[in-house]
């Protein structure tokens, strides 16, 4: 396991609320050593969707991010093992994020020209569906018609019915639709960022091709769904990284990320 897990981060600038849960909150970061590059980074943390992991091993990413003039903007949400996670309190936490983030950064005077969805590991899942929310179905009380301008996915869980297929993280996407997809197709239909394709904004993948935890094979696998969907999307393959050096700004990934971000996809 990296070592950035564990890596001390200064505390964010402030912590907002979304929902009455005590997981329901969320941390923003000013823009730092300079005015501010107009772009919001919605970082969104992974951990198989599984409660032992929280947002706080994101620290070093977000502050790195903000010292290079984003505003970072980085939610927790509900999980697999705590009190109404996984399904459906999981997706539920997200959107009614989304839905309340707005009036959160007005609150902390927070203005912004562009918003750009990173979600690493499952939280590269829950960016991508967050932006595919707008192809669910019109009773849906996900849907909504917004969309980021980009998502930059760092080696994440882009396709939930691989995740199952494959037995990643012993059975975490089972886990957290409460079945396989053979068992509960409906619910990877409304949750699989692969089955709401084409998602209508620019994607990048950024995988490290010795990602033992998701192999490579996964962006690989949704580039080219997203490709024929007719999606802009963007696969950069990493030689030699493994799944955390994604989320390390000392790893010889942090350009690439900060590329992908600016570039929006």
């Amino acid at each position: 396991m990296s070592e950035v897990l564990n890596r001390p981060a200064p505390p964010p600038d402030h912590t907002a609320r979304y929902g009455s849960h005590r997981e329901q909150v969320v941390d923003l970061r000013m823009p730092k050593d300079g005015p501010a590059n107009g772009t919001m980074v919605v970082l969104i943390h992974g951990g198989f969707w599984r409660a032992a992991y929280d947002r706080t091993h994101t620290g070093p990413l977000a502050d790195a991010l903000a010292a290079t003039g984003y505003t970072v903007v980085v939610p927790e949400y509900r999980r697999v093992g705590s009190f109404g996670g996984g399904w459906p309190g999981t997706f539920d936490d997200l959107s009614v994020f989304f839905e309340t983030l707005p009036v959160i950064i007005a609150a902390h005077g927070i203005r912004t020209k562009r918003t750009v969805l990173v979600g690493h590991s499952a939280g590269g899942h829950l960016a991508l569906w967050a932006a595919a929310r707008h192809r669910l179905p019109a009773g849906s009380n996900w849907r909504s018609d917004w969309r980021p301008d980009a998502v930059v996915s760092l080696a994440g869980c882009s396709s939930l019915a691989l995740t199952n297929v494959w037995e990643l993280s012993r059975g975490a996407a089972a886990d957290l639709l409460g079945g396989g997809v053979n068992d509960v197709p409906e619910r990877y239909a409304l949750a699989d960022p692969g089955a709401l394709l084409p998602l209508g904004v620019p994607v990048a993948l950024l995988h490290g091709t010795m990602d033992e935890d998701v192999p490579v094979d996964m962006s690989r696998e949704f580039a080219g769904l997203a490709q024929r969907s007719g999606d802009p999307v963007r696969l950069v393959e990493l030689p030699g990284m493994d799944h955390f050096a994604l989320i390390d700004p000392l790893s010889a990934a942090w350009p690439h990320v900060l590329e992908a971000i600016d570039d929006g996809a």
